[in-house]
């Protein structure tokens, strides 16, 4: 299916990939705003929802979920063990690899932080009615899906 813009219209206000990124920043500037006071950055959250739902993961497992370049990666994770949210412990078959572990803090942060989530996806869909937000996030998926498929 192409999309065809009208020439009388702005490119931006019918550019579903202008759309995402913008309303991406949007929620990433509004979850900043809730995770901070609990010493958390965006980047940090992600990473902790991957580890919430299994904990021992390595830095490549945790990139490709998040779908982030290995400096980005390395970075957050080495804030994180800054920060005592993490601890990295050598696999036992892969002496190259490390594996990633919450720490008790990190447990901690996980019903405020994902409160503090769900207060801004709250703030972010209260304009919709309970079927148009399913209905967005059925879209957004099939989107997210196309596109990881290429």
């Amino acid at each position: 299916m192409q999309v065809l813009i009208c020439p009388m219209t702005s490119f931006k206000a019918n550019s579903a990939g202008f759309l995402a990124n913008h309303m991406a920043r949007l929620f990433a500037k509004g979850l900043a705003g809730r995770v901070e006071p609990l010493g958390l950055a965006p980047a940090q959250f992600m990473t902790l929802l991957e580890l919430w739902d299994g904990d021992g993961l390595t830095q490549q497992d945790l990139r490709l979920r998040l779908d982030v370049e290995q400096a980005t990666m390395a970075n957050t994770l080495k804030r994180m063990e800054r920060d005592g949210l993490i601890t990295r412990r050598a696999h036992e078959s892969d002496k190259r690899a490390r594996l990633v572990f919450l720490t008790d803090k990190a447990r901690d942060l996980r019903d405020p932080a994902l409160a503090a989530a769900a207060s801004q996806n709250d703030k972010a869909m209260a304009g919709l009615s309970q079927d148009e937000y399913q209905q967005l996030i059925a879209l957004m998926q099939r989107v997210i899906g196309q596109m990881q498929r290429g």
